[in-house]
């Protein structure tokens, strides 16, 4: 027997979570909760804990849906098998919201945990699976000093974040963070730590997408084997977006680390997989002083970046980041670290790319086999651009170095590898005091430079570089070190 409910329903809750199973509801849904300091746990198999949160599941909203939390200092924790505990948030399952969604939270000082198999933790965070929204989804959240910790077998911690899972949002999707000094954390096997992000999983979307957060001295690690830990990123993985997709971050001071196995860290980060973005690309990154590490086995390490993969921009793509002092480390074998950086493979941009960068005093290094570090540079393989490509960077005192077997460096750089470009290929670097080095065997370093490998550019090449003082270096057997130069095979 469905209930139908007309008019306004609010609700202002301290311990109780509120949710909507087979129900319709004509008006607005606000649930208000103070849940400082207050500890929400499910343990054992199967258990849900709810603190402070909306749930509309199997219903129908006409109106808008409102989760105003503040769970500052609060435990919000799921341990065994296959547990859920959601703390100040907002839930959509199989469900239709005909309005706005919004979710405001403050997590200051909170811990956000998930241990065991197959357990899901949500904090201050908004969550849509088979779901539709016709209305823009706004997800503002205050995570400083809180801790978001995916630890065991296919767990997932999600903290001020906005997720959409096989979902559809008529509007613009907004997700607002700041995670100063916070840690998000994923230990273990095929974990997913989430921290002030927004992720779109086979979902599709009629409006914009704009993700700002503020990651000052915030640590995001993955570790293990195929974890998955974003912090104040972007992801797009076989989804639909017809609109710009918008990615701003501050990530002074912050470590970005995978450890491991198949791992993927991404801090202030653009990426799409298989994803389809009629509209512009935009990421704009400050990541001075930040950290950015890939350490083991075929390990990604994103910061301050855009990687487009498979995909298709019917625009602008635009990356533009402040590196300075910053390090970006690639070690092992197979291991990719990008640091405010633009990465297209297998993709197809209509429209313009464009990489603007500032590295003075930074530092991007690969070591061991087959390594890439890519810092301030412009990256195109297996891929086609219809409009021009322009790398501006600033690289003065920087250090670009490869060493081991098969590794490379890109450091202010354009790398076309099997790609059609029609258009112009620009490059302007500042490369004076920096040092480009290459040791070892078929290593390959490059700053302030334009490779061209088996691709096809219908336009002209501009290469201008000023090289003072600087020093660039190839030791051993069949490295190649480029600096302020242009390289066509």
């Amino acid at each position: 027997m469905k209930k139908r409910m007309v008019a306004m329903i609010a609700m202002l809750l301290t311990y109780a979570g509120t949710c909507f199973a087979f129900s319709d509801v004509n008006g607005v849904i606000i649930n208000e909760s103070n849940n400082q300091g207050a500890a929400n746990i499910a343990v054992g198999t199967g258990n849900k804990a709810s603190v402070g949160s909306t749930k509309v599941q199997n219903s129908y909203v006409n109106g808008a849906v409102e989760n105003i939390s503040n769970n500052a200092g609060a435990a919000n924790i799921a341990v065994g098998d296959q547990n859920r505990a959601s703390t100040g948030s907002t839930a959509i399952v199989n469900g239709g919201v005909n309005g706005v969604i919004l979710n405001n939270t403050n997590n200051q000082g909170s811990a956000n945990i998930a241990v065991g198999n197959g357990n899901k933790a949500d904090l201050g965070s908004t969550r849509i699976k088979n779901g539709s929204v016709n209305g823009t989804v706004m997800n503002s959240s205050s995570n400083q000093g809180g801790a978001n910790i995916a630890v065991g077998n296919g767990n997932n911690a999600a903290m001020g974040s906005t997720s959409i899972q096989n979902g559809y949002v008529n509007g613009s999707i907004m997700n607002h963070s700041n995670n100063q000094g916070a840690a998000n954390i994923a230990v273990g096997n095929s974990n997913s730590a989430t921290m002030g992000s927004t992720t779109m999983q086979n979902g599709q979307l009629n409006g914009s997408i704009t993700n700002r957060s503020v990651n000052r001295g915030a640590a995001n690690i993955a570790v293990g084997n195929g974890n998955a830990a974003a912090m104040g990123s972007t992801q797009l993985q076989n989804g639909y977006v017809n609109g710009t997709v918008s990615n701003h971050s501050n990530n002074i001071g912050a470590a970005n680390i995978a450890v491991g196995n198949g791992n993927s860290a991404a801090m202030g980060s653009t990426q799409i997989q298989n994803g389809v973005v009629n509209g512009a690309v935009l990421n704009n990154s400050n990541n001075r002083g930040a950290t950015n590490i890939a350490v083991g086995n075929g390990n990604s390490a994103a910061l301050g970046s855009t990687q487009i993969q498979n995909g298709y921009v019917n625009g602008t793509l635009s990356n533009s980041t402040n590196n300075q002092g910053a390090a970006n480390i690639a070690v092992g074998n197979g291991n990719a670290a990008a640091l405010g950086s633009t990465q297209l493979q297998n993709a197809v941009v209509n429209g313009a790319v464009l990489n603007n960068s500032y590295n003075q005093g930074a530092a991007n290094i690969a070591v061991g086999n087959g390594n890439s570090a890519t810092l301030g540079s412009a990256k195109l393989q297996n891929s086609y651009v219809n409009g021009v490509v322009v790398n501006s960077s600033n690289n003065q005192g920087a250090a670009n170095i490869a060493v081991g077997d098969g590794n490379t460096a890109n450091l202010g750089s354009t790398q076309i590898q099997n790609g059609y470009l029609n258009g112009v290929v620009v490059n302007s670097s500042n490369n004076q005091g920096a040092a480009n080095i290459a040791v070892g065997s078929g290593n390959r370093a490059n700053t302030g430079s334009i490779s061209l490998q088996n691709s096809e550019v219908q336009g002209g090449i501009y290469n201008g570089s000023n090289n003072q003082n600087s020093a660039n270096i190839a030791v051993g057997n069949g490295n190649e070190a480029n600096m302020g130069s242009v390289v066509v095979k």
